[in-house]
Order: structure tokens, then C-alpha cells, then sequence
């Protein structure tokens, strides 16, 4: 087969004219680009993420539009499928805590990184990094990306850059947890700010960070394209795809088509009903298990049903969640706990979250209601998000049995970055209308995400993402106790006794753990699925 032009031989060839040629080519050459490096991939958000730094859209956000775009102080290693992920120097080459004074901390940053616009990383960027989201006064203070990382990073009491490259953070009280915190914070770059007017909307339209992909393009709610920063400082992260195009399909059913139509080639959490159909035609299912649970928050809150222990205890009791593994073709871990039965923290929790719906009615009769005399409670849900499996039918599925033994639920639907506002305005803020409950996903893969942030009476919403106000000086004794316990083994011993007042106290509705599956073209090679929320997408080529 010949491609010569000059005179017009090889149009003869095929019968075609000189428009209909090119527009062939065009096409031709266009695949042959995209199946020699050109990933895309099918999302669950319904949006591109906020790309100025602090992303939204949850933990999908982070890994689609975090990592890849931007860095942080402490990283994850996300290298590794078959062991749990462990935080790596990121910018920061290392860190130390003051023996004498373990509130103070010292942060070495990493010399010669560069923004995607060329400015150098030093530690007076990172102040100023901390600056947007913390100090409502400075110029570059950001309303929408302090919503996303004010929350995560509450041990931080001041931040002094020594000179250019050494950084000191001092904590409100000693916070073994800090490196955990500084792992969600991603360092924007001041120049490209100051460049772009001082404009946070500029910036969203061209941002810079130091990250191993640079956002080239994006049109909100239909597609952001990226390329690979080949300056990156870490070498063996300089991503080998040409290009990365991230696209938001909300609805599962959707997702699975555009992955078989050749619409997309990687698809976040395939409907499980499709799972035979993408496998029958050489689609691989990608899954791993990781730090990640499907949870119903329970409002504390004055008036709440779920203030009786003995409510949540049958709520638990009442969730048949074989069959709810059967409805999602596998791809789940029945809950134990609030931390899956793996976990290191799990510990020994005297009772057993399993389904046992004539204890649960027992226990509701116990409480003064029955099925003709039911508990009544309102519960906040999503349709679709990052991290939150199959929500719609799922939270059928816990409406249906909480229903069988006598607790009726009415739902409020919400978009999922609404959703994620509620959560951080907390159970008592009007917009949520009354509800006793919120279908959340959490990452669970650290002391201060896992267990302190949800329960901690300092973080009480909207201080903070303790969305059901729960107050309680025994688990405030034990959180204490995690965050000055500096010594890992120390530190472990504390987060099991914590986990096991999680599960004897009935403190959520605890119904699954997520085992991250994806679908993926037989064109993509090298990926590798790490136990982690966030993933690396440098290593993979597509055939």
C-alpha cells in the first residue's frame, strides 16, 4: 500500500477523490496515534476535576488531576500490587520531628524541580502554597481549593521557610499524623499565579505544577487532555503515553458501552451486569483490594434516631451482604468492620456486624418500633462518584433491608460534588435537609484519614469532616493517644483498640469494602494497580 499524492496514483487506487483522501487519512492516522499512545479514560465523576491544585470530585479527582498534574511534600508508593502503599519523600527529600519539642517539624524540599512554566520549587513557595488555602487574608487565598484542603491538614499551627530549601511546620499539639496530612497538599506554582493577574479562573485554564503530566486543554463536564512533563524530576515517573484524555461518564451503564464501542479505553468501576460482556470480548478486569470502605454516616445530632446504640446495632444486623455481592458480580469485600478484616488495625471488636435480621428486629422491638411501627430516617446519596461503587442501586438494596426488619428510609438525591459540600457542612446544616445519614465512601489508609478525622470532636463539621457531630471523651482520649503516639508499633496497638470502639459502638452503618475494579482495552500495557485511592499512570504504553 502506497501513501503518494503527487499525482493523485494512489486515490486512483482506492476510487477515492482528493476530500474524501484526506478526510481517510485524517482518520487513519488518528488511530494509528491513539493505539501508539493516547490513553482515555471513562470516569465516574460527571465533571473534570478543579485543576488549580486542590482537586475536587473526591478521591477520583486526586488521582485523575492531583498526582498527575501536581505534587505533594510526602507521596504514596504506588509501584507495588501486592503490598499496601507506604508514604515516599515527594518534593520533601526528608523529615524529622524535634525529640525536644515534637511539635516541631523540619521539611528538607528537593532541589531543582520546576514548575510546567519553569519557575523553581523552594520552600517560600511551599509557605505560600499553605498560604492559599489557610490565610483567608493573603492574595492568593483560594475559597474553592481551601474547601478541598483546609480540612486536611488540621495540625498545622505555623509554617516558616528557614531558606530556600528547609521548611519548618509547627503543629497545635504533638501530631505523629502530620506526613499522613501533607500527603493530600499539592504546591501550585506562585509565578504562573502572578503571571496570569493573580486569577485563580486564569490559573484553571493554564495551571502549573511540578506533577509528571501537564493539563494542555479541557472543556468542563467533556474531556481535559494531558501530555507528559519530560523535564520531571523523578525520571522513572516520566510518563511513556503521548497523551492522557480523562472523560466524565457519570452513569456505569454508559462507561461499560463507550469502553465496548471503542470510545474510551479505560473505564473506572464497570456495571457489574456488563462485566461478561466486556470479558467475552477481551476486556481486562483490573481490581485489587485497598484502603476503601462504602459507608452510611450517622448523624449524632440532638434528635437523630441513631443517637440509640441499639438502632445502629440492628441496622448492621440487617444488611444481607452476601447478596450484595452477588448484585455486584463479586467485586466487594463483605464489611466486618469499619476497616476491612486485612486491615493491621482491625483488632478484636466484640460485635459481629454480620446479617442476623431477627437479632436486628429483636433490638428494634427493644427500642419501641416494629415493621408496622417503623424508625424513620432520611439518608443523603449520590448517583454516581469517585469511590462510590454503584450508589443508586446499592443504597436500593440497604433501603430494601433496613425496610424488611422496621427502619424506613427516605432518600435525598444529590449531584456528588454537592454531595461532598454537604458532607464537609455537616448533619446539622439546613441544605441537608433533615437527613440522619450520608452514603460515603472513605480512604482508610492512614491514622488521620482512616479513624481520627471522622470522629475527633475538634472537627466537628464545618470545622472539619466530622459530618455526624458524634462527641464522645472515651474515642477523644483514644485519638489523643494516636496522634502523640510517635512509635509505629505503639501507634498500631492504639488505632485497634480505636477501630474495635468503631465496631462495639456501632458507629456507622458498615456495609462494604471496595475492591477498585476497572475495565481496560487489551491495548493497555504496564499498568499496574497499587492498594492505594491514587494510581501511577507513567508506566503504561498502549499497543
Amino acid at each position: 500500500m502506497r501513501w503518494v499524492d503527487h499525482d493523485g496514483e494512489t486515490m486512483r487506487l482506492f476510487g477515492l477523490g482528493r476530500t474524501s483522501f484526506i478526510a481517510a487519512t485524517a482518520i487513519l492516522i488518528g488511530g494509528m496515534a491513539a493505539a501508539q499512545g493516547t490513553l482515555r479514560v471513562g470516569m465516574t465523576a460527571a465533571d473534570i476535576p478543579l485543576t488549580t491544585g486542590q482537586t475536587d470530585q473526591g478521591g477520583e479527582g486526586m488521582r485523575f488531576m492531583g498526582y498527575t498534574v501536581y505534587d505533594s511534600l510526602i507521596e504514596w508508593d504506588l509501584t507495588s500490587a501486592d503490598k499496601p502503599s507506604v508514604l515516599v519523600p515527594g518534593l520533601a527529600t526528608e523529615w524529622s520531628v524535634d525529640p525536644a519539642d515534637t511539635t516541631k517539624w523540619t521539611f528538607k524540599i528537593r532541589e531543582g524541580v520546576t514548575f510546567h512554566d519553569g519557575s523553581p520549587l523552594t520552600a517560600e513557595v511551599v509557605v505560600w502554597n499553605l498560604d492559599k488555602l489557610l490565610v483567608e487574608t493573603s492574595e492568593q487565598y483560594d475559597p474553592r481549593q481551601a474547601a478541598q484542603g483546609k480540612s486536611r491538614i488540621p495540625a498545622v499551627a505555623s509554617y516558616t521557610a528557614i531558606d530556600d530549601y528547609t521548611l519548618e511546620i509547627v503543629t497545635k499539639t504533638p501530631d505523629a499524623t502530620l506526613p499522613y496530612q501533607l500527603a493530600w497538599i499539592l504546591m501550585s506554582s506562585k509565578a504562573n499565579f502572578e503571571a496570569l493577574g493573580k486569577d485563580w479562573e486564569k490559573v484553571a485554564m493554564a495551571p502549573s505544577g511540578t506533577g509528571p503530566w501537564k493539563l494542555t486543554s479541557f472543556v468542563p463536564r467533556e474531556r481535559a487532555v494531558m501530555v507528559p512533563n519530560e523535564s520531571y524530576w523523578d525520571a522513572g515517573r516520566i510518563p511513556k503515553l503521548d497523551e492522557m484524555v480523562l472523560i466524565p461518564l457519570p452513569e456505569p451503564n454508559a462507561r461499560s458501552a463507550a469502553l465496548l464501542s471503542g470510545q474510551v479505553d479505560w473505564i473506572e468501576a464497570p456495571a457489574p451486569d456488563t462485566i461478561p460482556a466486556l470479558t467475552g470480548n477481551g476486556f481486562a478486569i483490573s481490581s485489587n483490594a485497598y484502603p476503601h470502605n462504602w459507608t452510611w454516616h450517622l448523624s449524632r445530632a440532638e434528635g437523630s434516631p441513631w443517637n440509640d446504640i441499639r438502632i445502629r446495632k440492628a441496622a448492621n444486623l440487617a444488611i444481607d451482604r452476601d447478596s450484595m455481592g452477588a448484585l455486584l458480580g463479586g467485586l466487594m469485600v463483605p464489611a466486618k468492620g469499619f476497616l476491612p478484616p486485612s486491615s493491621q488495625w482491625f483488632g478484636t471488636p466484640t460485635f459481629e456486624v454480620k446479617y442476623d435480621p431477627e437479632a436486628a428486629k429483636a433490638l428494634l422491638a427493644e427500642a419501641g418500633f416494629s415493621l408496622e411501627n417503623p424508625v424513620k430516617v432520611k439518608a443523603l446519596i449520590s448517583p454516581s462518584g469517585s469511590g462510590q461503587m454503584l450508589p443508586l442501586p446499592m443504597n436500593e438494596f440497604v433501603q430494601q433491608s433496613l425496610a424488611e426488619v422496621g427502619i424506613e428510609v427516605e432518600f435525598v438525591v444529590v449531584e456528588w460534588n454537592q454531595m461532598i459540600n454537604l458532607w464537609r457542612a455537616g448533619a446539622t446544616d439546613p441544605a441537608s435537609e433533615g437527613a440522619h445519614s450520608i452514603n460515603f465512601t472513605y480512604f482508610i489508609q492512614d491514622p488521620f484519614t482512616g479513624l481520627i478525622r471522622h470522629l475527633s470532636c475538634d472537627l466537628i463539621a464545618p470545622n472539619g469532616t466530622n459530618w455526624g457531630h458524634y462527641c464522645d471523651p472515651d474515642m477523644e482520649a483514644l485519638l489523643a493517644k494516636i496522634r502523640s503516639s510517635f512509635d509505629p508499633a505503639e501507634q498500631d496497638a492504639v488505632m485497634r483498640e480505636t477501630h474495635e470502639k468503631y465496631v462495639n459502638d456501632a458507629l456507622f452503618l458498615m456495609v462494604t469494602h471496595d475492591v477498585a475494579p476497572r475495565a481496560l482495552s487489551p491495548k493497555v500495557k504496564g499498568f499496574v494497580q497499587a492498594q492505594n485511592w491514587y494510581q501511577n499512570f507513567s508506566s503504561i504504553t498502549m499497543d
